[in-house]
């Protein structure tokens, strides 16, 4: 088959004009066209008046062989590559050992599945509860202000992206197209089919939860075993080599190949981890605010005339500004069309992150605003990240009454520097509630000098965003890990063997698809060690 890319048209056309524009491209008779299918689609709204399609299609020709060598020059028509998945290693007959995986995030899920798949019958262990039974608690702290420090938006089957926009689009490299593995596998678990092909896909919260619940029987039916509220308290190592993992109930699960995919937010297991010895270092994450404003107006400012059509859907958008100061402001996980939530995962912290459903029909858009920090802020060893974030969570806490409110304060208070009292036209989506306030002390000083540059930047490029009634919700700290657990090129641990540190709470993935990936290749490292040990 042959890849076309870059073919455009305009954002109103028929599906017929689809087949007209490649029969153009190449250059043939509609007889020669035996079938095409869409690879990727995306739009380019930088005219709002002009939007466009641009499609990457894959087509079955006759005569591909002379039609390749009619446009060797054109970068734009390239033989389709291959990019089915093919498993590295299948587990032995009569293995007797299992790998341990501990989480079920997207690396954690990822990884069991891969591992189910070929063969190895991974024991997949789990702080939190099942998908629904966690999304119940969930709704405990949105709706009544009770948290359960073991079943929130941050633990429990699914992982943190199960409460968020579901977005399933990296900036990754992907030489190896894990990513399509990534997306079929979701398709096959009952995401919509559209993921394969658009140039942001999307699943959201409620359709997650059922993706999440036949994954889980797929890992179960090729003789997985997911254990639910089995929080690992510590990890048994001898001789610089794991031997296993003793939980809470102080069961030991015996297992020499551990897959460490625990979440951003796993402090006491990073703790633990510290404590025996396994090597990591401080790393660079980012704090802010949520922002949010009138979806409509949003839409307006990025698509013109055609904002509201249904082939667009809610608009995004991505900004960056460097301050004066030397930090970085960027708006981070953009939430079209989305909500506000509570997201902590300990007593007495206020943390909030962003949520969209499929359909991205709510009133407001939500982004982070976030501000680039690094070790050389919070010096004092590797989980000095750690204790940052709960400082500024905790004053959020606070500054919000105690009670699991956030604290709030109007865009154009902020900017002015006076407190909120009332609000404006964006009425804020945070559940339980929010507290108005002034938040010039709900961040570092560098932090707000730092947002109060940024947001009239960003009005610059987005006009309308600097609204004075748009909604600053405190505070965003989880952006990523403030750890990495350094690994070797066989992706084990620097200085544990058997130990394979994994995903966003290891430092080495941000967000749902990247960290199925890197789940995918830790897998994949996994079963040729065992494959391999089982020959010796």
């Amino acid at each position: 088959m042959l890849r076309l890319t870059e073919v455009k048209l305009p954002l109103s056309h028929p599906e017929k004009d689809l087949k007209t524009a490649i029969l153009r491209r190449l250059d043939v008779h509609a007889d020669d066209l035996i079938s095409y299918s869409i690879f990727r689609r995306s739009y380019d709204a930088r005219k709002p008046s002009a939007i466009i399609f641009s499609y990457t299609v894959d087509v079955e020709v006759r005569n591909e062989g002379a039609l390749l060598q009619r446009f060797h020059a054109d970068k734009h028509v390239s033989p389709t590559p291959d990019m089915s998945y093919r498993w590295v290693t299948r587990a032995p007959t009569g293995l007797t050992s299992r790998p341990i995986v501990i989480g079920t995030g997207p690396c954690g899920m990822f990884s069991a599945l891969i591992l189910a798949q070929m063969g190895f019958r991974p024991i997949v262990l789990e702080r939190g509860k099942a998908v629904r039974d966690r999304t119940k608690d969930t709704f405990g702290l949105w709706r009544q202000g009770k948290l359960d420090p073991e079943s929130n938006v941050q633990f429990g089957e699914g992982g943190a992206g199960t409460f968020s926009d579901g977005k399933l689009h990296s900036q990754i490299k992907d030489p190896n197209h894990y990513g399509r593995k990534v997306l079929a596998e979701f398709v096959k678990a009952g995401a919509p089919e559209e993921i394969m092909y658009v140039s942001k896909p999307h699943i959201g919260t409620f359709r997650l939860v059922r993706v999440v619940e036949t994954m889980r029987a797929s890992i179960e039916a090729l003789g997985g075993e997911i254990r639910f509220q089995s929080k690992v308290e510590d990890i048994v190592i001898e001789g610089e080599r794991v031997r296993g993992v003793r939980l809470a109930d102080d069961q030991f699960i015996a297992g020499d190949h551990v897959v460490l995919a625990v979440g951003h937010s796993a402090r006491d297991t990073f703790d633990m981890l510290q404590k025996r010895g396994v090597y990591m270092e401080a790393k660079a994450f980012s704090m802010g605010f949520r922002i949010e404003h009138p979806q409509a107006m949003i839409d307006r400012c990025r698509f013109g005339k055609s904002a509201g059509n249904p082939q667009l859907g809610a608009a995004d958008y991505k900004l960056v500004h460097h301050c004066k100061n030397g930090r970085s402001v960027y708006s981070f996980c953009m939430c079209p069309g989305g909500t506000v939530v509570a997201a902590a995962s300990e007593r007495g912290h206020v943390v909030t992150n962003g949520m969209s459903q499929y359909s991205r029909n709510e009133r407001n858009a939500n982004s982070g605003i976030v501000v680039g920090v690094t070790p050389a802020d919070y010096p004092g060893g590797p989980l000095a990240g750690i204790d940052l974030q709960r400082q500024w969570e905790a004053r959020a806490f606070e500054l919000g009454g105690s009670n699991y409110h956030a604290p709030a304060q109007k865009v154009g208070d902020f900017l002015a520097g006076r407190p909120s009292t009332t609000l404006g036209v964006v009425v804020p989506s945070y559940a339980p509630a929010v507290k108005l306030c002034d938040l010039s002390t709900a961040l570092p000083d560098y932090a707000i000098e730092a947002i109060k540059e940024a947001i009239p930047a960003f009005d610059r490029q987005l006009k309308g965003f600097a609204m004075c009634d748009a909604i600053l919700t405190g505070v965003e700290t989880r952006t990523s890990s403030p750890v990495r657990i350094k690994r070797r090129d066989d992706f084990q641990s620097l200085n544990v063997s058997g130990l394979y540190p994994a995903g966003e709470g290891a430092g080495y993935a941000g967000g749902i698809l990247s960290a199925a990936i890197d789940g995918i290749q830790v897998a994949e490292a996994v079963g040729l060690s065992m494959a391999k040990q089982d020959k010796h």
